[in-house]
Formats: structure tokens, sequence, C-alpha cells
């Protein structure tokens, strides 16, 4: 079996990183949360964004519709 690792400091493969999209992670935050992936040298986090795609965002999307857009820190902001 051949894998391709995606996160060289804790071993995370792209077959994780897609499971882990199919499983409802659609941001390289999200996929953070699930493996990892991302939270060290941040080297990866790229990678991780080209997997998810570019319709992994449906912020951008909303963006690009001109429609108002809260970033994360502004939703915890108002949450608190």
């Amino acid at each position: 079996m051949n894998r391709v690792y995606v996160c060289n400091c804790f071993g995370v493969t792209e077959a994780q990183v897609k499971k882990h999209a199919e499983g409802g992670a659609c941001t390289p935050r999200q996929i953070a949360s699930a493996c990892k992936a991302g939270t060290d040298c941040g080297s990866c986090v790229r990678r991780i964004q080209a997997l998810l795609g570019r319709d992994a965002y449906p912020r951008r999307e909303l963006a690009g519709q001109g429609m108002p857009v809260l970033s994360e820190a502004e939703e915890l902001e108002e949450a608190a």
C-alpha cells in the first residue's frame, strides 16, 4: 500500500485528510481539529487546502455573490 503523507509532523496521510473531509471537515482548521495536520510547522496547510478543493469553502462562494460573510473571529466574539 502506497501512503502519500500530507503532514509529516503527525504522519497524516492524504487518505486520512480525504476521509475527514468526507465526514464533514471543509476547512484546514477543521482538518487540524480532527487529526492535528497543519498544527505544527504548517507546511502542509496549502496541500490540505488543495485536497479540500475550492468547493469546500462556502464562505468564499457567498462572498463572491456579494453577501456579507463574517470571519470566524467575529463569529466567536458574537457568540461570547
